[in-house]
């Protein structure tokens, strides 16, 4: 009865990543991804999938307690009065569930469907961090690391040399005996450095709507580059007409009324580079989201020999996105766009709406740099 469960569970679970991969588009924009989350585990919303229910049988003559029921009919209704009155509906209700998927699983997803090729990372120094590795089976264990497979053919030898097992009847019951479970034991493993930076411009011209599709961006492709460096760390700044270093709530949150100069943001961030991260020991990347006005020629000009001088020749990958505002679009894009539109390790992305969230993402890591 265990191993049936077990393997309807998983057949569930192939059935739930199928439907994510089908939506993958339409669940991308939705900031509902990003509700439940914990270190290792997000909860997703699946109203797709309709649950089962109990329905009276409708050849049965009795009814829920006493008097004739009917197919559908509600058990334990209150009394008039009470909360909850309203007039009946026609229109079936939505079946909202919540399917708990690991990161490494959402980023073989968005990998899969955005057919992204696998990063391959740079730099000579490595750290060292310990994993464990399951290789063994022992006959005690945690029942999330039970091996099915070895459980099934224990109590498969069990019954034939019993003689319970029966040909015409080829049903397997494993008992406690049979049960078999993984046994791993912690191993060093050596691990490629990488640091991500978010740069955001915090004008009064990004609001809330811009800065939420910046957050569900950001959450896709922290989940992508984790996959491949476990150990990745994450920095944020933001700027208005001056950039500062923040934590992620306030980078989400904060809000300014004033200009913006970009390169303030770029100064900082190559600062900072020089300072910690040295080319040869780190693999690094940096997303800046702007709307893409700039405080004139002067600043745009001071960015443009930052990032060539001082932040291009030392990290991976730098990515650009310019947000689609209510207040009017910015020519930073169109800037960046002239002067390094056959930058190898620079990438860049207009982003409409949140329905540009999914081919943005592609831009972005779809050079596997």
């Amino acid at each position: 009865m265990a191993l049936g469960i077990e393997s309807d569970h998983n057949r569930f679970r192939k059935i739930v990543k199928g439907k994510i991969r089908e939506n993958l588009r339409k669940f991308i924009k939705h900031s509902d991804m990003l509700g439940k989350k914990g270190k290792d585990i997000v909860s997703i919303p699946l109203p797709q999938i309709e649950l089962p229910r109990f329905r009276h049988n409708p050849q049965s003559g009795g009814g829920v307690g006493q008097g004739d029921g009917e197919e559908g009919t509600p058990i334990g209704q209150g009394d008039e009065g009470q909360e909850g009155k309203g007039k009946a509906g026609n229109q079936p209700g939505a079946h909202l569930m919540e399917v708990e998927l690991t990161i490494d699983e959402l980023a073989d997803i968005l990998g899969e469907e955005l057919q992204l090729p696998r990063i391959q990372p740079r730099g000579k120094q490595k750290i060292e961090s310990l994993r464990t590795r399951y290789r063994s089976i022992s006959r005690i264990g945690p029942e999330s690391l039970r091996h099915f497979k070895r459980t099934y053919k224990e109590a498969l030898k069990r019954q034939i040399a019993s003689g319970t097992y029966r040909l015409d009847n080829p049903v397997i019951i494993p008992v406690k005996e049979d049960i078999r479970y993984k046994s791993g034991k912690p191993m060093r493993t050596l691990e490629s450095n990488a640091v991500i930076f978010y740069l955001m411009d915090i004008s009064g011209s990004m609001g809330d709507e811009q800065k939420d599709i910046v957050r569900i961006e950001s959450f896709w492709i922290d989940a992508w580059l984790r996959k491949h460096y476990p150990g990745l760390e994450t920095r944020y700044i933001v700027h208005d007409v001056a950039a500062r270093e923040v934590d992620r709530e306030a980078f989400f949150s904060l809000r300014e009324s004033g200009g913006t100069m970009i390169s303030s943001a770029y100064i900082l961030l190559a600062d900072i580079l020089e300072k910690t991260y040295s080319a040869d020991e780190w693999n690094i990347y940096a997303f800046h989201f702007s709307d893409g006005e700039n405080w004139g020629n002067d600043d745009n000009k001071v960015c443009l020999e930052t990032l060539s001088g001082r932040i291009l020749n030392k990290i991976n990958l730098f990515c650009y996105g310019q947000v689609a505002s209510h207040y009017g679009e910015g020519d930073f894009i169109k800037i960046l766009e002239e002067h390094f539109g056959d930058t190898e390790n620079i990438s860049l992305s207009f982003i409409q709406d949140r329905d540009a969230i999914y081919d943005s993402i592609k831009t972005f890591l779809g050079k596997g740099r």
